[in-house]
């Protein structure tokens, strides 16, 4: 009988507070303030998220004409095995120290397509990371690499490769170089062509790096 009690008991102050719930929101000054609370909420939201992105975008560059590189990469010998990689794109140059034999880059490249392409926007890229590695079997362990990104609010590059985040005015494409060889004073570029991703010796340095790498009897395909 006690449960039976404090059940009905129950069941009429949910019901009395359900019935103060519905005579407030049927004054409309109160819910009419409500809504407005609410929207606007959603509304500063919306442009926060609006101007994250925008600024995220702003980190990518415009893809350069097909007369110039993406980016020149030249190499200075610190110690066996160790070098420092300065990386050049257009006006903006950075530093990099590697450990290895081999290089390799990616690239995130923002693709513009379907209506935004259309009305002339413009694809960007942005350097991701410059990894190295070792030729011989037992340093292959001692990989490292170089994260080239700036930290952005908001990676909506990533969450544009998820499929059911696709967009259909944005497209978003990883793109790797293949391995290539460090040396001293070596110098390559990067451009962008049809297939992805070349990279190419630029002077004797990174030429004659390129004919010892390819002659090599250990030398490990590039990928």
């Amino acid at each position: 009988m006690q449960h039976d009690g404090l059940a009905w008991l129950g069941g009429a102050l949910a019901t009395l507070v359900a019935l103060l719930a519905v005579r407030l929101l049927w004054r409309r000054g109160w819910l009419a303030g409500w809504l407005r609370g609410n929207l606007a909420v959603v509304l500063l939201a919306l442009a926060v998220l609006l101007g994250l992105l925008a600024r995220g975008l702003l980190a990518y560059g415009p893809l350069p004409d097909s007369q110039r590189p993406l980016v020149t990469l030249s190499f200075q010998a610190l110690a066996p095995q160790q070098y420092r990689v300065t990386l050049l794109e257009g006006t903006r140059e950075r530093e990099v120290i590697l450990q290895g034999d081999l290089w390799q880059l990616d690239v995130r490249l923002l693709r513009m397509k379907g209506l935004a392409e259309l009305i002339g926007l413009q694809s960007g890229y942005r350097l991701e990371r410059l990894a190295a590695r070792y030729m011989a079997i037992e340093q292959q362990s001692l990989q490292n690499q170089a994260e080239l990104l700036e930290g952005t609010p908001i990676d909506f590059w990533t969450a544009l490769r998820l499929p059911q985040r696709a967009l259909g005015v944005l497209d978003a494409v990883p793109l790797r170089s293949g391995m290539l060889p460090m040396a001293d004073e070596a110098v390559y570029v990067v451009s962008l062509s049809a297939a992805g991703l070349l990279a190419q010796p630029l002077n004797p340095a990174a030429q004659r790096a390129m004919r010892l790498w390819t002659v090599s009897s250990d030398a490990p395909q590039a990928r």
